[in-house]
């Protein structure tokens, strides 16, 4: 089967003179190749696409795929991740991972722990402040959590982002207003262990891969799997796979990310990160239906090597869980 490759690649857009930051989220040329490769192992032709608007010049010409592996995070607006599945799905293109309202809603990273409480799943108690909103008039204790409200890559997280008292709220808040545009997520926070979950499959056919906790060496900014953190993992972090068999707390923190998942309407794979309270018990803290696959940076490959699970086999699964849904052979 021919498929088409749909991405962000960072390097095109640092030539055309965005930051670092602003181009944390995008992909590196050997993510595409890794794919490619795997792909190509598979027995499957391969056409690279790029991003959105190279896209929308390929099906104006006529160019059409049986399949697109879409991992495009698009670049502005609140909604920028649902830009090529929308484009794909006016062209009756098939592709992987999640539609355009779930990719729209799991970026605001509010409307998404709003979906999950309503669901009765737990989540930290949160409010949302936006620009001019002044002072946070928030209704439960300190020490607060505030980040971004529709970024990734943990851009916009750091140690700054635990906020012990409640006169210094309103200015770490008013850092990240003006810095990413965009209303930040204040929630109560979590002093416990953190996890991330992978998930592959489809509604009922979704399933947990394996999880891994987060452990923060000395060196590295505590308290929060940052930014920092992230860029710098092999020198900062550890990661420990999670028996559930072993562990009830592991047991009840996969049951809680594939609620989550299954909730929020994602498909075919993505990854869910879990915290604890200073009780341990596991709440929702984000998900993520577009996880980067990077197969030696990201942390989906990183839980599946864990696991012992190759890479080729993680990217073979993606698409016949696509190619299922669509009715592709």
């Amino acid at each position: 089967m021919l498929i088409g490759l749909t991405y962000d690649l960072r390097s095109e857009y640092l030539a055309e003179g965005l930051s670092e930051d602003e181009t944390a989220e995008f992909d590196s040329e050997r993510t595409i190749e890794a794919i490619e490769e795997a792909l190509h192992a598979l027995g499957h032709e391969t056409e690279r696409i790029g991003n959105a608007r190279k896209l929308i010049a390929a099906v104006a010409s006529g160019r059409r795929w049986p399949m697109v592996f879409n991992i495009a995070e698009g670049l502005y607006g609140i909604a920028r991740e649902a830009q090529v599945p929308a484009i794909l799905d006016l062209y009756r293109i098939p592709y992987t991972f999640s539609d355009p309202m779930v990719l729209s809603l799991t970026l605001n990273k509010t409307m998404t722990k709003r979906v999950i409480r309503d669901a009765g799943l737990s989540t930290a108690e949160f409010i949302e402040v936006g620009p001019g909103d002044g002072a946070p008039d928030v209704p439960f204790a300190p020490p607060y959590f505030v980040k971004p409200v529709a970024e990734g890559t943990g851009k916009g997280v750091s140690a700054r982002s635990i906020v012990t008292r409640i006169e210094d709220l309103e200015a770490v808040c008013s850092e990240l207003i003006n810095r990413y545009r965009q209303p930040v997520l204040v929630e109560k926070y979590l002093s416990g262990r953190e996890f991330t979950v992978g998930i592959v499959g489809t509604g009922r056919q979704a399933e947990v891969i394996g999880t891994i906790e987060v452990l923060l060496r000395a060196e590295a900014e505590q308290g929060v799997y940052s930014y920092g953190n992230k860029a710098r993992f092999q020198e900062l972090v550890d990661y420990r796979l999670v028996d559930p068999l072993k562990e009830s707390l592991g047991k009840n923190v996969e049951a809680l990310a594939l609620q989550a998942y299954r909730v929020l309407g994602c498909r075919d794979a993505g990854r869910v990160d879990i915290r604890c309270d200073g009780e341990e018990v596991p709440h929702f803290i984000e998900i993520n239906p577009l996880a980067g696959i990077h197969p030696e940076h990201s942390d989906l490959p990183i839980l599946c090597t864990r696991r012992g699970i190759p890479y080729q086999s993680l990217i073979e699964r993606i698409v016949t869980s696509a190619a299922g849904r669509a009715g592709v052979a």
